[in-house]
């Protein structure tokens, strides 16, 4: 049986932030222990209940609790689980709730941007817990990354299938094992390279087209000395091209060490119908064109993303890339023995 938590939204305080922005130590939200109480909330599309059974399921069996959020079971608003403001509330109050020890977002979709505005990132800084999701997600991961200088985790949303791999990886990055967290490192032949080399840095990215969007905002990442992983969906090749050529235009690409891309899905070399545009090349093809000159390593067909297989990735820890073994190894704890 589900744990369904009361959830008032009465008005949330506006916690001042710790340190200023920039100059605030990176901090890790405390790892996961079996017992640990996992919260779902839809800051972005609505879901249904129904479609969290998969979730629940795993995060029993790693020997969590699971309670759900009223936006989960507020039904449809549009194309947004709740009105913005809802949302917002529900993740702040979840995040300050003793009784919680990590928040699981439910699906992506749209909507995450909407909420930024009405976020306070003292108060995530003040109560750090380990907040995952993907795609959407994204503009939610990088603000708290960039803004409240707290590591956030690039990986399943509660609609996702939670395979072995990905149940595994999820495990590792998030779970305190027995003593103190220890680093992981993943090595596949199969990642293509597009450029050789050796690189460390912290991680940052996320969904392509979110990136982009947050160029020109108060929540633009910083990428200086990053190694940055990118991945998206249903985009076609030309559009690809595009957000990578204004990441470029943007000085941004050029700031990182090392690119990790993710198995992008799209039509490659035909024309999309109802595509205005022609034919167009493979995107293995935009990625030597738009990112061979930056001089960096870069790995193709790496899990993440919008697959069924994916890892979960830290933002803000340091990893290495290699790829002479196709390798990528983090080179410190993801998350914390206890709070800083």
């Amino acid at each position: 049986m589900l744990g369904l938590m009361p959830l008032g939204l009465g008005v949330v305080p506006r916690w001042q932030p710790v340190l200023r922005e920039g100059r605030a130590p990176l901090l890790r939200p405390p790892g996961l222990r079996p017992g640990a109480t996992v919260a779902i909330t839809a800051p972005a599309s609505p879901v249904h209940p129904r479609e969290l059974r998969p979730a629940l399921e795993a995060l029993q069996s790693l020997g969590c609790r699971v309670v759900l959020g009223r936006t989960v079971q507020s039904g449809r608003q549009r194309y947004l689980a709740a009105p913005d403001r809802e949302r917002a509330h529900e993740l702040m109050e979840l995040v300050a709730d003793p009784q919680v020890d990590a928040v699981l977002c439910a699906r992506g979709g749209y909507g995450v941007m909407r909420l930024l505005p009405f976020l306070e990132w003292g108060h995530f800084r003040r109560f750090p817990k380990p907040l995952i999701g993907f795609s959407d997600i994204t503009a939610l991961l990088l603000a708290l990354t960039t803004r409240a200088r707290i590591v956030t985790y690039h990986g399943p949303v509660a609609v996702s299938t939670f395979d072995a791999f990905t149940l595994d990886s999820f495990r590792r990055t998030l779970f305190l094992p027995e003593g103190a967290t220890q680093p992981w490192s993943l090595q596949d032949s199969r990642w293509e390279v597009l450029a050789p080399g050796t690189a460390c840095g912290p991680l940052l990215g996320g969904n392509l087209s979110l990136l982009v969007s947050l160029l020109g905002t108060p929540y633009e990442p910083e990428l200086r000395g990053a190694v940055l992983f990118l991945e998206d969906i249903g985009e076609e090749p030309y559009r690809v091209d595009r957000m990578l050529t204004q990441l470029l235009l943007a000085g941004k690409l050029q700031q990182c060490v090392a690119i990790l891309l993710g198995r992008f899905r799209a039509p490659w070399g035909q024309k999309r119908r109802g595509s205005s545009i022609g034919w167009q090349p493979p995107l293995p093809e935009i990625f030597r064109d738009r990112l061979g000159g930056l001089g960096i390593p870069i790995l193709a067909g790496v899990p993440i993303g919008h697959l069924r297989s994916k890892l979960t990735l830290p933002l803000g820890v340091w990893a290495e890339v290699n790829t002479q073994t196709r390798t990528i190894r983090l080179v410190e704890p993801s998350v914390a023995d206890e709070v800083a």
